[in-house]
């Protein structure tokens, strides 16, 4: 089942989400929407925050990225079909110097801004039958378990914007939020406008 995508400006976009346990209702289904959600807004990534649960679940998809031929060939085949529930993440280590890269999200339609993270990541989480792993990434891969992982923590990308670039985009991130924007995939927006 598609889900809607929660639009800028919820609050639980916000909020430090919460470790789950195996006992979490219909975890399953859960993951299975998510996917299918994710796959229909043509994501690469999708954290439960934004389907409106402030709970420490996220995905990647990375393949669509494996067909950039600005990449490298050890860097598309790295992305190729890397596909990954995380459930409880923690990023243990971030490494390397920053770099720029476009980012955009799901819960902020039409807005892309280059965004600065480090290179490598170490992360720990549970994967869907709750077995532990600990992983290093680097890389583009590295950058959007990052985005993800920023939504668990109640983060969006363009909290890492400039205090300029921020001012800039402010008015549109208005818009977002009271739903004065045109998307082809089901959203939820915090503040839009009830008819009489």
């Amino acid at each position: 089942m598609i889900l809607p995508i929660v639009a800028y400006g919820d609050p639980v976009l916000r909020k430090k989400a919460k470790d789950i346990t195996s006992e979490y209702p219909k975890l399953e289904e859960l993951i299975t929407n998510m996917w299918e959600t994710m796959y229909n807004a043509h994501g690469v990534g999708l954290a439960a925050p934004q389907v409106g649960l402030p709970i420490r679940v996220f995905m990647v998809d990375t393949t669509p990225f494996a067909d950039d031929d600005e990449l490298t060939e050890a860097e598309q085949k790295q992305l190729d079909g890397f596909k990954k529930v995380f459930i409880n993440a923690k990023i243990e280590e971030e490494s390397g110097k920053e770099w720029d890269f476009n980012e955009g999200c799901l819960s902020i339609p039409d807005i892309r801004e280059d965004v600065k993270r480090k290179p490598e990541i170490t992360i720990s989480y549970l994967d869907e039958d709750f077995k532990p792993h600990t992983e290093t990434y680097d890389g583009l891969l590295a950058r959007v378990i990052q985005h993800e992982y920023d939504h668990i923590e109640g983060v969006l990308f363009t909290d890492k914007l400039s205090t300029l670039k921020k001012r800039l985009i402010k008015n549109r991130l208005d818009k977002i939020s009271k739903g004065k924007i045109s998307v082809d995939y089901r959203m939820r927006f915090p503040n839009i406008k009830k008819g009489r």
